[in-house]
């Protein structure tokens, strides 16, 4: 049978315009309405009831790529917020479960996390004719909208920090090959040329966002001769598992070294964690939001870019300023 995508190419217009024809929305004209459900017919697409009271699906997919990460429960908790309130359940899954539960017939939409789901994967969905929002990468689809937190401007603000300090020499553990990695690493470069501060390779640490490889990157840094002054970190949770370390070992934070994160989950803020502020919360609350807007018809696919803050605490000390 055919679908929603081969309705909009032989139709010439988006999978959005051809989802709200479908779904009875008020906000197409007569004659591309018309020209949807012949097209429709032609082709022997049936678009089956809609399991609301009103006719409208009430259920959305929230995908992440693992439930033992921190941050990911201040996004949850904002986008349920938001949906919960409007009628909407959420099914939350990981990536290997996307491709079964993204049925248009069960599910009205998407919100994506999950640097382990393709680019490839995310794509099917949208091609099913779902609304899809991503918080992790952009993509060119009409039905992928992305709202991505500002990685490079909130780590650069934290490396000009650190460099007004008076900090000179600095380590680095990054995370996955992910867009917001890039980002990150690329900001903490450029503050360090722009500076005139030196960098090298060997003062570059591979981690996976996990504590357990921040602990693995504290125990190279200790087999050193001559420690780092900062240890900057992709993320809050290898900031945690490198402080840890630090600390059983008798390495004191910021005394003799100082760490930094990126997230400001809510075990950071306990810590005294230094680190870049992206408000969780706030982006789910925004993501489910964004999702209904386009649901009703009132929404858009164009890139949201969410601003991120230093936070500055006790992880991190003076310089020689």
């Amino acid at each position: 049978m055919a679908g929603i995508k081969e309705i909009a190419e032989r139709a010439g217009v988006s999978m959005t315009t051809v989802s709200n024809v479908l779904n009875k929305k008020k906000n197409v004209g007569a004659e591309t309405r018309e020209q949807v459900l012949r097209i429709a017919q032609e082709l022997g697409y049936t678009h089956k009831k809609q399991n609301g009271i009103d006719g409208k699906k009430r259920t959305i997919i929230v995908s992440f790529s693992d439930f033992d990460t921190l941050f990911y429960l201040d996004i949850l908790h904002g986008v349920s917020d938001y949906v919960n309130k409007q009628g909407y359940h959420i099914l939350i899954c990981n990536g290997d479960d996307l491709a079964h539960y993204s049925d248009p017939d069960e599910v009205c939409g998407c919100i994506i996390l999950s640097s382990m789901i393709r680019d490839e994967q995310v794509l099917a969905v949208a091609d099913k004719g779902l609304p899809v929002i991503t918080l992790d990468r952009e993509l060119e689809h009409p039905m992928v909208k992305a709202m991505i937190v500002n990685n490079y401007e909130g780590e650069r603000q934290l490396m000009q920090k650190l460099v007004d300090e008076g900090f000179k020499t600095f380590a680095y553990v990054t995370g996955q090959d992910t867009p917001d990695n890039k980002e990150r690493y690329r900001a903490f470069r450029d503050v360090l040329r722009d500076n005139d501060i030196s960098f090298h390779r060997n003062d570059l640490y591979e981690g996976d966002w996990k504590e357990k490889s921040g602990v693995q990157t504290a125990r190279l840094i200790m087999l050193r001769d001559l420690m780092p002054e900062v240890l900057v970190c992709a993320n809050d949770m290898m900031a945690i598992g490198a402080i840890r370390h630090f600390q059983e070992n008798g390495i004191r934070v910021p005394d003799d070294i100082s760490v930094c994160g990126f997230d400001d989950i809510i075990i950071s803020r306990y810590l005294g964690l230094t680190t870049v502020s992206v408000p969780d919360y706030e982006r789910g609350f925004l993501a489910g939001q964004a999702l209904l807007n386009i649901l009703d018809g009132s929404g858009d696919y164009e890139t949201y870019r969410i601003g991120a803050r230093v936070k500055w605490r006790r992880t991190a000390g003076h310089g020689k300023k």
